[in-house]
């Protein structure tokens, strides 16, 4: 089994959009948070925005932890390919240093990355987004639960 890995991922809502990555795999299309791994010496919020710059090409101020939420490959849908996976994933409020920004062009996209894109919140239930849960709280509005398990 591979090492547990941390993630440090942004939640960044603008207008009552959330800022995504979209994704095309051999499922069609699906939606992910920025983010990515935590190097080694690097804290949390440092990595969020790096992983901000690599994926989307844009500065952003981290604020707050909302969530943290563990996923334990052997558990959900994916298990196929991802059984030896753990990884904890750290999600922080975060916004753009740039509000005004329309160009969204990392320098180190992830795999099967195919654009970033903004999402109307209403619009979430109706879309692949993973985690799906992370999206339901945003829509839902309740209250804070910073620890979510092993969730997909």
């Amino acid at each position: 089994m591979k090492p547990i890995r941390n993630s440090a991922k942004a939640v960044i809502v603008q207008n009552g959009r959330l800022l995504v990555i979209r994704l095309e795999d051999q499922y069609g299309t699906a939606y992910v948070f920025p983010g990515g791994g935590q190097e080694k010496g690097e804290e949390l919020k440092d990595a969020v925005a790096r992983e901000c710059l690599e994926e989307i090409g844009q500065a952003v101020n981290v604020g707050e932890l909302l969530h943290i939420r563990e996923y334990i490959g052997k558990n959900h849908e994916f298990a196929e390919w991802d059984a030896d996976i753990h990884q904890v994933e750290f999600y922080f409020e975060c916004s753009l240093k740039d509000i005004n920004a329309t160009v969204f062009e990392g320098s180190n996209p992830d795999d099967h990355q195919v654009a970033v894109e903004w999402i109307a919140l209403e619009d979430l239930p109706s879309v692949r987004l993973y985690p799906q849960t992370i999206g339901e709280l945003l829509l839902k509005r309740e209250p804070l639960r910073i620890y979510l398990g092993d969730i997909n």
